[in-house]
């Protein structure tokens, strides 16, 4: 990257910078690949936050089964953290993860799971697991709230069987032909996903992110206190691909010797760990072990680290001055915060990283934790909040008596509570991922790069004013 006629006397975020168009000949948005190659297996550079209220099992296997990578946070038990990596790897790749029901649910019930939009939909199996039926969501956007969803099953929904659909191509010509926006796939009379026709468009685009056994990948963080080494080991003992080490100040003894000991545990995983923001402290990690660092302090939606502390640095220039050390020592970055739009994950790329890391953006999403609640006008959100904060703090130390657990919640800090609402034209982590992929096939046309290593070194970026900024923004209305 170089900046174009100009030279920076202060630290840069994503808004105060732009990227300047070069000559290209790359003549098409698909002539591009997106793959980070920073060892996790990825084919797209997004990896999504290890948040509670960002990354669970689903969004984890959604967001694989479209190249990326979902990190699962490190304040779930270990037992749970086991059965999500396994869930993981047990779900389809070709087609979508169906969203069950029992026949006894209410309407009222599903709609807090699955919104009633296209493309989406549930499958009912009795308490034995025996498929019952199908129903496609928007059918229950028009259905009594305390309908039973068993009673709702009249007539089949039109079944895929698994053997009739080669590929994408032929999976969506195949529903195009029917009239189907969504359907179950059948294999024997086996429930083996569920398919919509932009998720059989898709499939034909993206390149899963798989493990050497075809499954789909996942990464998991761990803390840097506790028995460090059994929890890395049970995780790979799981099927984990990427090990994250992850606390708020990654420029300490403590994540230096974390990273000692899982690195000596010879597990042969990639070890991402964070959060720093210097060029020192990716030297401290690197030569501990650590083969990607997390680079970010304060720029995150949910975070208030910068208002309470004075600590951070503004994201754009902590990424490039930190991407140049880890190229420089054979690491890879991944940028952890403060992306609100396509333009940010762009210039997170061309200052150096390899991934940019999302949270509070795919908070708001069908396939992340927590129910879906509608507020008094009837929009759908979900609720998010910091990892430091008072919520978060009172889940992480639940076991703690009452007197320990108090005095770790009066020093948090962060919101505990935030409505995240969706985005009613891309209610799904995939709708947002084709935006930002989009975006980021045309900003390397732009510079006429077709792979992220091109887009590193040919990327021109500019300095703006606000009012430079707020001119590039599309106006809602005219003038």
């Amino acid at each position: 990257m170089q900046f174009y006629a100009t030279t920076p006397r202060h630290d840069l975020t994503y808004s105060d910078v732009f990227l300047v168009p070069s000559r290209s000949d790359v003549t098409s948005r698909l002539d591009v690949s997106l793959a980070p190659e920073d060892g996790t297996g990825a084919t797209i550079p997004i990896v999504s936050a290890n948040m509670n209220s960002v990354t669970g099992k689903r969004l984890a296997a959604t967001l694989a089964r479209r190249g990326g990578l979902g990190v699962l946070p490190q304040d779930m038990h270990l037992q749970d953290l086991d059965e999500a990596i396994r869930w993981v790897k047990a779900q389809p790749v070709a087609f979508d993860t169906p969203y069950s029901a029992l026949p006894h649910e209410t309407v009222a019930d599903v709609l807090r799971r699955v919104p009633p939009v296209e493309g989406h939909g549930v499958v009912v199996s009795d308490d034995d697991g025996r498929y019952l039926g199908c129903l496609a969501a928007v059918q229950l956007g028009s259905a009594l709230p305390d309908a039973r969803i068993g009673d709702l099953l009249h007539g089949a929904l039109t079944s895929l069987e698994a053997e009739d659909l080669p590929d994408g191509r032929a999976a969506f010509d195949v529903m195009e032909a029917a009239g189907l926006a969504f359907a179950p796939v059948l294999d024997h009379g086996r429930v083996v996903g569920t398919l919509s026709r932009t998720s059989a468009l898709r499939s034909t685009i993206y390149t899963p992110a798989l493990d050497a056994h075809g499954r789909l990948r996942v990464a998991a963080a761990v803390g840097i206190n506790g028995d460090v080494a059994a929890k890395a080991k049970a995780l790979a003992a799981a099927g984990v691909d990427v090990l994250v080490i992850d606390t708020a100040h990654g420029d300490q003894d403590g994540m230096r010797r974390a990273i000692r000991t899982v690195k000596g545990l010879g597990l042969g995983l990639p070890i991402a760990a964070g959060n720093v923001v210097t060029e020192q402290a990716v030297r401290d990690l690197v030569a501990a072990g650590a083969d990607i660092l997390k680079v970010g302090v304060g720029p995150g939606a949910m975070c208030t680290t910068r208002m309470m502390t004075a600590v951070g640095r503004p994201q754009f220039s902590a990424v490039l001055e930190t991407s140049e050390t880890a190229r420089e020592l054979g690491a890879h970055v991944w940028a952890d915060g403060g992306v609100r739009y396509p333009r940010d994950v762009a210039l997170a790329l061309a200052a150096g990283g390899a991934s940019v890391m999302i949270g509070s953006w795919f908070a708001g999403t069908i396939e992340a934790p927590g129910a879906l609640v509608a507020d008094e006008r009837g929009a759908l959100y979900k609720e998010s909040w910091g990892m430091a904060s008072t919520k978060a703090v009172k889940g992480r130390f639940q076991r703690l008596d009452a007197f320990e657990q108090a005095r770790k919640t009066l020093f948090a800090e962060g919101i505990s509570s935030s409505r995240i609402y969706l985005d009613p034209l891309r209610p799904s982590v995939e709708d947002l991922l084709d935006m930002i992929t989009t975006g980021l096939r045309s900003s390397f046309t732009y510079a006429g790069a077709r792979t992220l290593a091109e887009f590193h070194d040919r990327a021109l970026v500019g300095i703006q004013s606000a009012a430079g900024y707020e001119e590039g923004k599309a106006l809602p209305v005219s003038w």
